[in-house]
């Protein structure tokens, strides 16, 4: 019966993830949209991301803290309305025709996706113990089905048909009923889980504190959740910064226009997708931190490779492909940091969340790589990031 509650459980939960990936992956189409509309460097554009995921920094540890008082459903519902707010921002932020207002209404949203992220991991974790790879690669499955949608969205409704704008506010205003769209959508699913009435599993955590018995009294003083906090910043900050530029790369070395360069970027995020799905089948055979091991190397291959070509259609495969390499790394390296904390779990959860803050910080980096040298040359800052994650699959993730 309990096995039988907690698929339920993990069935639901997949909206939460396909809803984060689908809002997470909409930035890339903001920021060449709102880079043409606003006249700004790529420095300046990566400014939305910086935004996005600065809340991931800001208010990470503050929710973590807030889940141990209110418990898993509530975070969820609680979630959901925040980021509504934040859709429904869009609305005024696009009237003023205002960048600044767009990143404060960006804030806010991305602050209710950090606590669904806060959330959700570790509700998926503690309630499959002993396959939290699994089951967590398997519910991230459905983020990269949000993440592969989001672009054609995005391209038909925010990027198709530009030229047909009279104005730079016109323009601007594009984004006004998607957004609006999404939070009625957000609204919709908070009530939904409300009335579904999850269970919480605080409980499970305690329990499993009491049958670890190590003593320890500090988060901190676990060298694998230290290691791996800082591997989820690379990380992040690697798949934002690539996913952030492939736009703007492919129009400017393979000679794609934006609103067909938003459609093939589908690639990048389906392979994602695709690679979850495998790899929740893959990881119940093979050791996590091995395939985690084999897909770094991989993504540090193929921006290489692209790098050395210096442009064109091969180059541009390589990056997309980076995408399918990216799938199992952020389920994996959380279940492998979060390993055995038990009732520090939803304070690890919290503060590897505010390591996602490697997705603000990471764009204006190979945003100014690009200004200062080539956009191509740029994705090195991306590939040393994946070097990190290639040593925590390596030695980091070891409980000591």
């Amino acid at each position: 019966m309990q096995t039988r509650s907690n698929n339920f459980v993990l069935s639901a939960l997949t909206a939460l993830f396909f809803v984060m990936g689908f809002i997470t992956v909409l930035n890339d189409i903001l920021i060449p949209h709102l880079k043409v509309i606003f006249e700004l460097n790529y420095f300046e554009a990566a400014l939305v991301q910086f935004c996005f995921f600065g809340a991931y920094f800001v208010t990470g540890g503050i929710f973590g803290k807030l889940l141990e008082k209110i418990g898993y459903p509530a975070g969820v519902i609680l979630g959901f309305i925040i980021t509504a707010i934040g859709c429904v921002l869009f609305y005024p932020a696009a009237s003023m025709a205002s960048y600044p207002v767009f990143l404060g209404a960006l804030f806010i949203l991305a602050s209710g996706i950090v606590l669904l992220q806060t959330t959700g991991n570790p509700f998926v974790t503690l309630l499959a113990p002993g396959k939290e790879a699994t089951a967590l690669t398997l519910v991230q499955a459905f983020n990269s089905l949000g993440t592969t949608l989001a672009p054609l969205f995005g391209a038909s409704l925010i990027l198709s048909d530009t030229v047909k704008y009279a104005n730079k506010i016109q323009e601007a205003q594009s984004v006004q009923i998607p957004y609006l769209g999404i939070a009625g959508v957000l609204i919709l699913l908070a009530v939904v889980i409300y009335l579904l009435k999850l269970p919480d599993v605080r409980d499970k955590a305690e329990q499993i504190s009491n049958e670890n018995h190590d003593g320890k009294q500090s988060l901190f003083e676990y060298s694998h959740f230290v290691l791996g906090a800082a591997a989820i910043f690379f990380y992040v900050g690697a798949e934002v910064s690539v996913g952030s530029f492939l736009i703007l790369t492919m129009k400017e070395f393979a000679g794609i226009e934006e609103t067909m360069g938003a459609k093939y970027i589908v690639f990048y995020w389906g392979g994602t997708m695709v690679g979850r799905f495998l790899g929740s089948a893959i990881l119940a055979k093979i050791a996590p931190n091995k395939c985690l091991a084999f897909n770094s190397i991989m993504n540090i291959a193929l921006i290489a490779l692209a790098v050395l070509v210096g442009g064109g259609t091969f180059a541009m495969i390589a990056l997309l492909l980076i995408g399918l390499f990216n799938s199992i790394m952020f389920p994996t390296i959380f279940s492998l940091a979060t390993k055995n904390l038990g009732k520090f779990t939803s304070q690890a959860s919290g503060i590897i969340n505010m390591a996602i803050v490697g997705g603000a910080l990471m764009p204006p980096v190979q945003g100014l790589l690009a200004d200062y040298f080539n956009l191509l040359f740029s994705y090195i800052a991306p590939m040393f990031c994946y070097f990190f994650v290639l040593f925590f699959a390596l030695k980091g993730y070891k409980t000591r």
